[in-house]
């Protein structure tokens, strides 16, 4: 290892011996040269090595001689080159203004002496420049205008940069499949000029596009090719970032034994090299395999590491990962403040990343790519040009130019003049019919919008029927049942007692159908006038609860009661009604262990109530029925408790009565969480 290093120091400094050796023999060579086009093609081949050598001070000083000469000269070519170079040297200092100003420079003479490689040349530095900045669109059309000439000229060198900035660009703007043909032309031109490093450069750049694409087969393929061509003294980097994205891939398909083979590998290998990029990504990795694995002691571990380094190297998309990482741990250990509290991190994270990497376009438009050559004029110079004054003369040179303009503009005048007179007559005209059909609008829509309400009134009529009709049909129909049973000696009387829960339920279904059916429908005829006065809520919430006490019991569920002596305002019976159907729906759809949390606070000078449940939870598209009678949504509980879908139709109507409001929040498979916001005085109110 140690001989290894001596020779790459050795052959670093032969180099570097070498390139100033050859600097050196340039600019003798220089200094004996006559002042013509020769001299000027020379002294670009020494800007060139000097460029090379990022010595830019004084690549600029002969960039700036040789420009001076070949003005002199009226050399085109080398003034279009002076320019190019100088255009380099802006883009290395991030000097974007006069970068683009000296490349359009040297585009716009290389087209008037029709030197293609040149424009092309031009046109690919371009393309690159702004798609660094983001400005992709010009990058794309520069890079693809560049492309066409190179691949004429069968030019692979330039090929294989164009190629590249082009998948970027693509890459950028979201184009997934043109970036990956790109990656492959670049590939196979970098495989014929043997770059090695820009062959695992596109491999790699193909295998993370095929995993964006969720093609994740063909990015295992195309990662363990990189593999394959690395080299192990030099590549230390590169292949601590691979082995966790190969083990992150196969985790995609739940093969734990590969992924696990690839992540160990990656996290030993970059903990061995101190490769702290690669680190942090394998242990993000192995704390989501030992996650599914449901492995959770050991995947906190892993993704608290992950989450201390992050911080410390300050990478912000593993760190994104992490958080999102940390959500579904927290989720599954049931500790849901937490996940809620690495959600919001997790969101606000996202937002900044989404943010910074906006693209950053230019104010300024370029000048448009056009690359025919048959409308320059040859025989002029860019320079020549700039140097020349404007010797146009005015038009203001000549008396009856003047006359003639102030003739015109006179008649217009008087034309606007007639015009504003006669518009003024119509104006009274217009203004009346504009009121008149504003009424006829107004009216027009107060018929639609009672049509429209009578419309749904009668929706939820049949709607309602065919509810009642078929709930209590079924409820009544067993309680009959059972009795005939007993009543004809078909079934003894301990088989009888036996039947008492179930016959006891499909009572309380029918009876709570009924409550819920008539409390709904006076509200509906608006004879439900509410008779508010200071109830205090926590009173309320002890006797409901009482109710279900024994439901709680059955289904071992855990109830937490933070409530507290609060007092609002409001009618004391709708607010029990709603209390008690809410407290009923989150026992309905609780499961055995699950947790009912119930609590009031103050909040912006109303009452919050609050009913939480860990249960299953209602999807989004399931939440904007609920308080819709004509949509009757209605779910069975998680014992098959079957309901009405009108119980949080009244409780709005009731709540709405009050001066309140009711909503909810819900994740599927973690819980639900109704809010009823009422008010605490008669004056808010």
């Amino acid at each position: 290892m140690k001989q290894l290093l001596i020779l790459a120091v050795c052959f670093l400094t032969f180099s570097v011996f070498s390139q100033n050796e050859k600097i050196d023999q340039l600019t003798v060579q220089l200094a004996y040269q006559n002042s013509d086009s020769t001299k000027v093609d020379m002294s670009l081949i020494l800007i060139n090595e000097l460029f090379k050598a990022s010595d830019y001070s004084k690549a600029l000083l002969y960039i700036n001689q040789t420009s001076k000469l070949s003005e002199d000269l009226n050399y085109t070519k080398g003034i279009a080159e002076s320019n190019y170079y100088r255009a380099l040297i802006f883009t290395e200092r991030n000097d974007y203004f006069n970068a683009i100003d000296n490349f359009n420079k040297s585009r716009g003479l290389y087209l008037r002496i029709n030197d293609t490689l040149g424009v092309a040349k031009v046109s690919n530095s371009i393309g690159l420049l702004e798609i660094k900045r983001g400005n992709y669109a010009v990058g794309l059309q520069n890079s693809l205008s560049a492309i066409s000439i190179f691949e004429e000229q069968n030019l692979q060198e330039e090929l294989s940069s164009a190629y590249n900035n082009l998948a970027e660009a693509y890459f950028k703007t979201n184009q997934i499949d043109k970036a990956i043909e790109f990656n492959f032309k670049a590939l196979e031109v970098r495989r014929k000029i043997n770059h090695k490093a820009g062959v695992k450069e596109s491999t790699k750049n193909i295998a993370e596009l095929y995993s964006i694409l969720k093609e994740h087969r063909k990015s295992i393929e195309y990662y363990e090719r990189v593999l394959d061509i690395l080299n192990l003294d030099s590549d230390q980097n590169l292949r601590g970032e691979i082995l966790p994205k190969i083990g992150s891939e196969y985790l995609r398909f739940k093969e734990y034994d590969r992924a696990s083979e690839y992540l160990i590998e990656g996290l030993k290998y970059n903990r061995k090299h101190n490769n702290q990029e690669g680190l942090l990504r394998a242990l993000n990795a192995i704390g989501q395999l030992n996650l599914q694995k449901k492995k959770v002691k050991l995947a906190e571990n892993q993704l608290n590491e992950a989450y201390r380094l992050a911080l410390k190297i300050n990478n912000k998309s593993e760190l994104l990962e992490n958080y999102k990482l940390r959500i579904a741990l927290d989720s599954t250990r049931g500790y849901f403040q937490n996940a809620f509290f690495w959600q919001n991190k997790y969101y606000k994270l996202k937002d900044s990343l989404s943010k910074a990497n906006e693209p950053m376009f230019p104010t300024e438009d370029l000048t448009p790519l056009d690359l025919d050559f048959s409308k320059v004029d040859s025989s002029k110079s860019d320079i020549n040009k700039a140097s020349q004054p404007d010797k146009t003369q005015s038009s203001f040179n000549y008396p009856f130019v003047v006359y003639g303009l102030l003739a015109i503009i006179a008649i217009l005048l008087i034309f606007l003049i007639f015009s504003l007179l006669r518009t003024r007559s119509h104006k009274s005209a217009l203004e009346e019919q504009k009121n008149k059909l504003k009424k006829e609008k107004i009216n027009t829509e107060a018929i639609i919008e009672q049509t429209h309400h009578l419309e749904e009134v009668n929706q939820v009529k049949d709607k309602l029927f065919s509810i009642v009709s078929h709930d209590l049909k079924d409820s009544i129909s067993s309680i009959k049942a059972f009795l005939d049973l007993l009543k004809e000696g078909n079934i003894s009387k301990d088989e009888f007692y036996n039947l008492i829960p179930e016959l006891s339920e499909n009572a309380n279904n029918a009876s709570s159908l009924l409550y819920n059916l008539l409390n709904w429908s006076k509200s509906q005829m608006q004879n439900l006038e509410p008779k508010p006065e200071m109830l205090n809520i926590q009173d309320v919430f002890h006797t409901k609860v009482a109710l279900v006490e024994q439901k709680i019991e059955d289904k071992q569920i855990i109830l937490i009661d933070e409530t507290q002596p609060e007092y609002i305002y409001a009618d004391r019976s709708m607010v029990e009604i709603v209390i008690q159907n809410l407290l009923t729906n989150a026992v309905k759809f609780s499961r055995t262990g699950d947790v009912i949390t119930i609590s009031n606070k103050e909040v912006d000078g109303k009452s919050l109530i609050c009913i939480e449940d860990t249960g299953v939870g209602i999807s989004k598209e399931n939440i904007s029925k609920l308080f819709h009678a004509h949509k009757n949504f209605t779910t069975v509980g998680t014992k098959n408790e079957k309901g009405t879908g009108l119980g949080l139709t009244i409780a709005k109507d009731l709540i709405e009565l009050n001066d309140g409001r009711i909503w909810v929040e819900s994740t599927p498979n973690v819980g639900s969480k109704f809010f009823v916001e009422l008010p605490k005085n008669e004056k808010e109110a």
